[in-house]
């Protein structure tokens, strides 16, 4: 089971923390597309972009699709 950062197991949560090194011109390609669309966050980047990595590579999780279907059609002003 997923820990969360203080060692704990999450009550009641999906989410878990995840830190990761990237390249930097991919660091930089993310701070742009998120200084050019407000409306997301790394979260909310990331998220899309490990959904749809995943779908795309034959993962059938209903839970992954939901994931990135949401991302292709979320409205651009919402969260």
């Amino acid at each position: 089971m997923p820990q969360s950062h203080d060692g704990l197991q999450p009550q009641g949560s999906a989410d878990i923390s995840l830190e990761a090194e990237i390249p930097e011109a991919l660091f930089d390609g993310m701070h742009e597309f998120m200084r050019n669309h407000p409306h997301w966050d790394q979260y909310r980047l990331i998220t899309a972009a490990l959904a749809g990595f995943l779908f795309q590579n034959g993962c059938s999780d209903r839970s992954v699709t939901q994931h990135y279907l949401n991302g292709l059609f979320m409205k651009a002003g919402s969260n």
